[in-house]
């Protein structure tokens, strides 16, 4: 069975992109403005202002989306420590809320607990989603040369690999934060997400292969996870996005996944989006189709 009878795709959504590209969109008017020989300078003062008046507001958003994730770390009980940032609903004792776990993408590890926070997550913080679906998010950070995953026998030119017995420190050390906030915070036990982007896709295969009863939905974005433990994950509602050109990482993974989950008997989605390369987590993450689905899964 091939999988692209089963694909979505969805067109790129600008409007939540990144401040870089609204600084390429506006360069590239410029320049071509200019090729017709029509950028006066007053012409060039407007743009200067536009351009000025764009980077004020984004990054002003930015910071004040950034603020509302408090700064926090997990330490187990052998020492080994967790960096992460958390976003709370608003405090409501008479109700729970969902949780949703966050994995970053390798270029965000670190340990200054605040580069996790560059891709995707600031969607879960914008006011309209924190009103439309109040949740606890969690946006742990990997340390450096470390993986969210352990997967073996991934490398180039093939989409083959295992899940292996052991989950990597950052795994268990999330795994073992995700169950103290269950013991403390007022969780809706059936509604713990995790979604994640590139290392964070994989992240988000692994997490679910190896804890398929602890997640009520995944959406992983251009990762890829182990096809032989389709079955295992075949009751969790997926939703899987991948850019037809990744360079980074082959839409092989998806696809070969989409499909081992198909004969397993699921029905997973899958957005795949043309002449895309690996930043299809910009789109993903700007759909509000996307998120709307996300929290209307329950186990």
């Amino acid at each position: 069975m091939q999988f692209k009878q089963h694909c979505t795709c969805t067109k790129i959504n600008l409007h939540h992109f990144s401040i870089a590209y609204g600084f390429v969109l506006i360069f590239i008017y410029a320049i071509n403005v200019s090729q017709q020989k029509t950028f006066h300078m007053k012409f060039a003062k407007h743009i200067f202002i536009l351009l000025t008046t764009f980077l004020t507001f984004t990054c002003a958003t930015t910071k004040a989306q950034s603020s509302r994730f408090s700064v926090n770390h997990y330490t187990n009980g052998k020492g080994d420590t967790l960096n992460y940032r958390m976003l709370y609903p608003d405090s409501d004792t008479s109700r729970k809320y969902p949780l949703v776990i966050f994995l970053h993408g390798s270029g965000e590890r670190g340990s200054d607990n605040e580069a996790q926070l560059k891709w995707g997550v600031m969607n879960f913080a914008t006011d309209q989603t924190m009103v439309a679906h109040p949740a606890f998010v969690i946006a742990p950070q990997c340390p450096e040369k470390m993986s969210w995953s352990n997967f073996s026998g991934r490398s180039k030119g093939t989409t083959d690999m295992h899940l292996e017995a052991k989950p990597s420190k950052p795994m268990e050390l999330l795994i073992g934060l995700i169950h103290e906030f269950m013991k403390n915070a007022s969780i809706d036990t059936n509604r713990i997400y995790i979604t994640g982007l590139s290392m964070g896709g994989f992240g988000t295969y692994d997490a679910i292969e190896r804890y398929p009863d602890l997640f009520a939905a995944a959406m992983p974005v251009c990762g890829g996870g182990d096809v032989s433990m389709a079955a295992t994950i075949a009751h969790i509602p997926i939703w899987n996005f991948h850019g037809s050109e990744d360079p980074a990482v082959d839409p092989m993974y998806s696809v070969n996944m989409m499909n081992a989950l198909i004969k397993a008997g699921a029905h997973p989605a899958f957005t795949f989006y043309p002449e895309t390369g690996h930043f299809s987590w910009l789109a993903a993450y700007s759909d509000p189709s996307a998120l709307n689905w996300l929290f209307r899964q329950h186990k």
